[in-house]
């Protein structure tokens, strides 16, 4: 009898497990992946990525048509809104992908087992009544919403929601408050701006978009104020209380003081997420997590328990769904005997409003702190010729690079088709290139990336179009 039920067991069938369960079937070893919804695919396909981008398109035809581009171009419609419809159709997405994943599942001959897993020993977790013994345990089981003390979010009264429930609501609030200037609620709270809510944002901080370049944050907060979002920077949260239909929330300065309320019809509470290790029973197995909730791991993503991994959110780098698919395969292959590696200063990172926010690499700032003397190279997209043509001239392609090596240090971009232009900078930026390697490689015309080779010609002074 072999020892173990299975050589690999993932534990979450989110982007990192369920690609790590895949490749590691692919790899010969028996793989089983245990998965408590009723559906795989995790936060992502379920209730974030997916049907977050599904209203985002659907929502921004919508304003196109109510007068919008479509104006512009001399085009007269008078869109009605079935939001029930847009609804559905964003569920049909939804369950065309995580239907995917279940065929993909038997295609590699890999085993969902349904319930939640809990440690019994380094080798073997309880999933119900049932224990489960494998080789090898992948922990991939995500991140969720974080709660804010004083606002109690309930996603079935529909009045203070998280990202969840602001993808299920019913009605187009009157009036929505989004809590966080971060992506998910700049993107949610983009949705429900273009079908007719009011829209105010909270944010802590005094920009929007933490973490991004300076250029860019400034740049969002011009956008989103231009489009009719109504902005508070450097403002908290402190208490909600709902009344009927009616929320009412304090709100004072970041610092504290000058206490105000805010009353709106719907609360987007959208803080950030924070990994998902409760109800593990990582205490039996020794493994204890960071200040933040996270597992440390080596770079090939080993836990310091011989035989268990982790990856994705519950590990360290940023919540992306693309990060921890990366972090899948590698650590399937590495389970497998194999090398299995992941740039992590290679990561890109997409806002998927209109235009779109994305970057990659180090921040100009970042850089700098790092101890680079950097060149930086600039260039508007009202400079570009397909962006002017298509009057979407909204936003800018900024190259940092190492003022001696030349070598790019990151990339930040703001488009329409911002997320798939930076697809060209993580790629060069993998392969170490220079901003004259970007320069010199002939960009077909006319299209958005022109903009990024002349801002890679603008590093070293010489843009031929602006």
């Amino acid at each position: 009898m072999a020892e173990y039920d299975y050589d690999v067991l993932v534990i979450g069938a989110g982007p990192g497990g369920y690609v790590a369960a895949i490749r590691a079937a692919q790899l010969g070893l028996k793989t089983a992946c245990v998965e408590s919804r009723e559906t795989l695919g995790g936060t992502c396909l379920n209730v974030g990525c997916i049907p977050s981008k599904a209203l985002l398109h659907g929502s921004e035809l919508f304003e196109e048509a109510e007068g919008g581009h479509f104006a512009t171009w001399g085009i007269t419609a008078k869109p009605k809104l079935d939001l029930s419809k847009m609804m559905a159709e964003k569920s049909k997405a939804v369950g065309e992908l995580t239907g995917g994943i279940e065929f993909l599942f038997k295609k590699n001959k890999v085993t969902w087992i349904k319930g939640h897993a809990a440690f019994e020993d380094a080798h073997s977790v309880k999933v119900g009544g049932d224990t489960v013994t494998a080789k090898d345990i992948i922990i991939a089981t995500g991140s969720s919403v974080t709660p804010l003390p004083g606002v109690e979010v309930d996603n079935a009264a529909k009045r203070i929601v998280d990202s969840t429930g602001a993808l299920e609501l019913e009605e187009v609030p009157e009036h929505l408050v989004v809590i966080g200037g971060g992506v998910i609620g700049l993107e949610l709270g983009s949705v429900w701006r273009r079908l007719g809510a009011k829209v105010t944002v909270i944010e802590f901080l005094d920009q929007l978009l933490p973490g991004m370049d300076a250029d860019v944050r400034k740049e969002a907060g011009k956008i989103f104020k231009k489009q009719g979002m109504d902005l508070m920077l450097g403002h908290k949260v402190t208490g909600a209380s709902v009344k009927g239909k009616t929320v009412s929330l304090t709100v004072e300065k970041a610092a504290g003081g000058d206490e105000q309320t805010i009353k709106a019809s719907h609360v987007l509470v959208s803080i950030g997420r924070r990994p998902n290790t409760e109800g593990l029973a990582l205490d039996k197995i020794g493994i204890e997590t960071n200040k933040r909730g996270q597992i440390e791991v080596g770079h090939d993503f080993r836990t310091k328990v011989d035989g268990v991994w982790a990856i994705g959110d519950v590990v360290p780098g940023p919540m992306l769904a693309h990060k921890a698919e990366d972090e899948g395969i590698a650590c399937a292959e590495n389970v497998a005997g194999q090398t299995g590696i992941i740039n992590h200063d290679v990561i890109p990172g997409v806002v998927y409003t209109m235009p779109e926010f994305a970057d990659v690499g180090m921040t100009e700032a970042e850089a700098k702190e790092a101890g680079h003397t950097v060149k930086v190279g600039k260039f508007p997209m009202m400079a570009n010729s397909r962006a002017k043509a298509n009057r979407d001239t909204e936003g800018f392609v900024k190259v940092v690079a190492d003022a001696e090596t030349d070598r790019v240090l990151g990339v930040h971009i703001v488009a329409s088709l911002a997320g798939t232009m930076i697809a060209q900078a993580a790629q060069a930026m993998e392969f170490g290139a220079t901003s004259e390697d970007i320069a010199y490689t002939c960009h077909a015309h006319p299209t958005h990336a022109e903009a990024v080779k002349e801002a890679a010609m603008a590093v070293q002074g010489k843009p031929i179009h602006m």
